[in-house]
């Protein structure tokens, strides 16, 4: 039912709620309709009951069909008193949010409709706090109901809505909080990702979820160079770009695309487009919150005490500008981590004492004051102390401060990344001693797995991408599932994977994590627009990038790497593609710069965890094929992040400069490990007699052939993949004779008589297709019977001289044979001698198919010269047409030649395994 458009489509409006004093009450139909064929259910007629007879129970009921009079005639009291409905108008259509009917226990939740595509998303978060961390405790599921239609890429989505989310979380707010989002509907034109987006930001931004700003998504198609909003999902079948922007009012907060080559203006203007509709859409939110959103949680804030930054400068200041200054990462990592471990000792162990405190000198303290009265002492005369208290001096001891470890390791972190951001604003090197556009020193082999189609191994400064690329049929592809309902084949697909080894750690090795799924699609995106179409090059192409070193950028090694791999397996691309990380350092005047915003190229580890943001572009010189970016900021600007764009584009090319130096070069050239694939094309009809009866023929061949499987389409392509030349050719011809057209008129020599009928011989003129030879046909002499001249296995030259309307083959062994003299009957011409097709002409008279009888007139031909009978045995081919086909692959021994049995009551008799059946 969640599913049904029926439901979903039913404006709210539809549900009007009344309440009535109990003396002036309605009739009963207009709580239940009697003119419908709606039973009251056995509850309710009980409820109503009481409800007539008492004033303890009363009944609200949902009056769906109210006409207009009945509701101006009574004062409406809604059933759902806070709900709020507001359109807001993107692209060229309008979307609709509403909040306030259901899920009302969470702290927020929206349904939000585009066309009839509809998601219902929540907020909740834990009533106490959990442990304080450095990462926001925020999850996030998103799910494509089976009732909306089916499912797809839920991961993906879920890592869309998280990360331009995660930027507007306040620090220091540790109540677990959850996002679930639904899709309930789907119109199979408006896409739910941008949509969930949307609602994600709107659910939080009603929510006690204390957060910076409001914020949407929408998606950006470039169609017929025009730029459209929240493109429908057949308008983005013809578009160069698909572009999801997420962000707030005041600035960007995530992207992610594709597109084929486009320059970065382009690009830039389609980002400005996006963030604009976004604008739209935050406002009108902006305002609904206002009037429904719920009191945040400002309260539930708990940050670190702010002299604690102070003091751990104090402590491991200078040693950390040393140890921030080391460029291998390892030992790095580990001077990092003692440092740490030092501070937690000073600052939860043995207590801190700041060195601006003393500890000699004197001090006037509260318990330095003594009361003399209290020691009860006699002053003699002339013996009087001045005052009544005496002053002791005594030294001052300092007392130490003890703080929380987690806000200890907080605070440690975020002096880190300030003295890491200090160094490379004012020092301008960055830890690894590179300036701010620099890259790191690139290596790159190819060749490097002998079995392998195809690898390569790149190497850039300290993250390092084993690529191998696997070339296949159609049975590898990648088969998903798609909301449509309709299974979706990748012929290319990149599997990335991040094992704990690649940064000198031990951790679990299981299923692949959303960030391994996301890097791995968007490496495959990037690759994508340069592989050549599956006509130029039938394989399906696998390439697994195995994250061997990682320190920044992995995804973009894994383009570089892959790239190189495909050239090695031989895959004709288009062009080279490169990746590269971009970092940024957002608010430089606070790290002693004058304010402009510094762009970093090809990022590290460090400087993605410190910096403001990661932006990955992939793609040639010519322009983009893939991008991402994420932000740990309220948001940046476009003119950042153009100056971003075009800092990256010229990174691309000295990694393509360096790219073209990889020693051993890819081998640019087909493996001879690699299977060798042949595209047939036959006609679409002749499709069903590759496969045979329940797939027995296709089956046979592979048998046969030993080739490794045959595909075959409904459109009459046909895939051969073979691991040698000889099953290829061999499978080849045996689909060629299956599917072959006959023309009435060739001749056929050599060919073996594979079965005996009363009435004829059936002979094999090719593998797999067979005619009759009639017993009229076999000789020139009179034939009794065919067992008097002939036997199984014999074999003999035949003409084809006749195809009936149902494609069965009548042949003649006599129409080869030199005319008797004086005989009138059958003349045949005489053979050339050539093997070349003989022409039937009107003057070759040749004996009709008789029915068994013998009935024949003196030329040979029936009496009544009619088609043969219904009785007579004709066989049925499994094969006959043109010359390619597709997949269907087997493993079964194919269909060896049996002898003949004997005609059955019904007509019906059994040829080479087949059924031959009466015509």
């Amino acid at each position: 039912m969640l599913a049904s458009s029926s439901f979903h489509g039913r404006p709210y409006s539809h549900f009007a709620h009344s309440t009535t004093s109990r003396d002036n009450k309605p009739p009963i139909s207009s709580y239940f309709p009697l003119t419908k064929p709606h039973s009251i259910p056995s509850v309710c007629a009980f409820l109503l009951s009481r409800r007539i007879t008492s004033n303890r129970f009363k009944i609200r009921a949902l009056n769906r069909e109210s006409n207009g009079d009945s509701v101006a005639e009574k004062e409406a009291i809604p059933f759902f008193p806070h709900r709020h409905s507001v359109k807001i108008p993107v692209g060229d259509r309008h979307i609709i949010v509403e909040t306030g009917q259901i899920g009302r226990q969470a702290s927020g939740s929206v349904i939000v409709r585009d066309g009839e595509t509809i998601l219902y998303t929540s907020v909740c978060l834990s009533d106490t706090p959990s442990e304080p961390s450095d990462f926001f405790p925020m999850s996030v599921n998103y799910q494509e109901r089976f009732s909306a239609a089916g499912r797809t890429r839920q991961v993906l989505i879920c890592r869309l809505i998280d990360r331009p989310l995660r930027p507007t979380m306040l620090k220091g707010f540790y109540h677990e909080t959850q996002i679930l989002s639904w899709v309930l509907s789907y119109d199979g034109l408006h896409p739910p990702d941008s949509l969930a987006v949307t609602a994600a930001g709107i659910a939080v931004a009603l929510s006690e979820v204390p957060n910076t700003n409001t914020i949407a998504g929408v998606r950006i198609g470039l169609i017929d160079d025009k730029f459209v909003v929240n493109p429908t999902t057949m308008e983005m079948e013809n578009s160069k770009l698909d572009l999801l922007l997420a962000g707030s009012e005041s600035g960007i907060l995530m992207i992610e695309g594709y597109c084929d080559f486009l320059p970065e203006e382009k690009l830039l203007q389609a980002i400005e487009i996006g963030h604009d509709a976004v604008r739209g859409i935050c406002k009108e939110v902006d305002n609904l919150v206002k009037k429904c959103g719920k009191p945040k949680m400002l309260d539930s804030i708990k940050l670190p005490p702010p002299e604690l930054y102070k003091h751990v400068e104090e402590i491991v200041g200078d040693e950390l500008v040393k140890v921030l200054q080391l460029k291998s990462k390892i030992p790095r990592r580990k001077a990092l981590s003692l440092l740490e471990e030092k501070v937690m000792c000073i600052l939860t162990e043995e207590g801190y004492v700041s060195k601006s405190e003393t500890s000699v000198g004197t001090e006037i303290t509260p318990d330095m004051l003594e009361d003399e009265d209290e020691e009860e002492e006699f002053v003699v005369d002339g013996e009087f102390d001045e005052g009544d208290v005496h002053i002791k001096p005594v030294s001052k001891k300092p007392v130490p401060l003890f703080y929380a470890e987690v806000d200890v390791k907080l605070v440690f972190k975020s002096v880190t990344s300030k003295y890491l951001r200090k160094r490379i604003v004012e020092g301008g090197k960055r830890s690894d001693g590179r300036s701010s556009e620099e890259i790191r020193v690139i290596d790159s082999e190819c060749g490097l797995l002998p079995r392998a189609h195809g690898s390569a191994l790149f190497t850039r400064g300290e993250t390092q991408s084993l690529a191998v690329v696997t070339l296949g049929d159609r049975q590898m592809a990648q088969r998903i599932d798609i909301l449509a309902g309709v299974e979706d084949v990748k012929r290319f697909y990149l599997q990335y994977s991040f094992p704990p080894s690649c940064v000198g750690e031990v951790g679990r090795i299981g299923a692949p994590s959303r960030r391994e799924i996301g890097h791995g699609t968007l490496a495959e995106r990037a690759l994508e627009p340069v592989l050549p179409s599956e006509e130029d090059f039938p394989y399906t192409i696998r390439v697994e990038s195995t994250i061997t070193e990682s320190n920044g950028s992995s995804s973009m090694a894994s383009v570089c790497g892959g790239c190189l791999a495909l050239q090695d397996a031989g895959v004709p691309l288009k062009s080279p593609i490169a990746g590269i990380a971009m970092g940024l350092v957002l608010d430089t005047k606070e790290f002693g710069g004058d304010g402009t915003p510094l762009i970093l190229s090809d990022i590290t580890g460090s400087e993605d965890a410190s910096g403001d943001m990661d932006f990955k572009v992939a793609g040639n010189d010519d322009g983009v094929t893939a991008f991402q970016m994420d932000i740990k900021v309220g948001g940046i600007t476009l003119s950042t992040m153009k100056h971003a764009l075009m800092q990256a584009k010229e990174g691309r090319k000295r990694i393509l400069a360096e790219m073209l130096k990889c020693s051993p070069p890819p081998s640019k050239k087909l493996s001879k490990h690699a299977p060798l694939i042949l595209v047939m094309k036959v006609k679409p009809e002749k499709v069903n007699l590759i496969i045979g009866s329940g797939g027995k023929k296709v089956k046979s061949i592979i048998e046969e052939t030993g080739v490794d499987s045959i595909d075959t389409q409904d459109n009459g392509i046909v895939k051969i993949t073979a691991r040698d030349m000889a099953s290829l050719e061999k499978s080849k011809a045996i689909i060629s004779n299956l599917t072959m057209v006959p023309i009435v008129g060739d001749v056929y020599r050599n060919c073996k008589i594979t079965s005996i009928v009363p009435y004829g011989a059936f002979v094999e003129i090719v593998p797999g297709r067979e005619g009759l030879c009639h017993i009229s046909e076999l000789s020139p002499d009179w034939l009794s019977k065919p067992e008097d001249a002939f036997k199984v296995g014999d074999i003999v030259d035949v003409k084809l001289i006749e195809i009936n309307e149902k494609g069965q083959l009548r042949l003649s062994r006599k129409a080869l044979l030199p005319v008797p003299e004086g005989s009138t009957d059958g003349a045949a011409t005489k053979e050339s001698g050539s093997g070349s097709p003989q022409k039937y002409t009107e003057r070759s008279k040749f004996r009709r198919m008789g029915d068994g009888t013998g009935e024949e007139t003196s030329s040979g031909q029936r009496k009544d010269k009619s088609p043969a009978p219904e009785g007579m045995f004709i066989k049925r081919y499994v094969g006959s047409g043109s010359r390619k086909s597709e997949q269907k692959t087997s493993t079964t021994k194919p269909d060896t030649p049996a002898a003949a049995s004997a005609s059955n009551e019904s007509g019906n008799t059994l040829v080479n395994g087949e059924a031959q059946v009466n015509g």
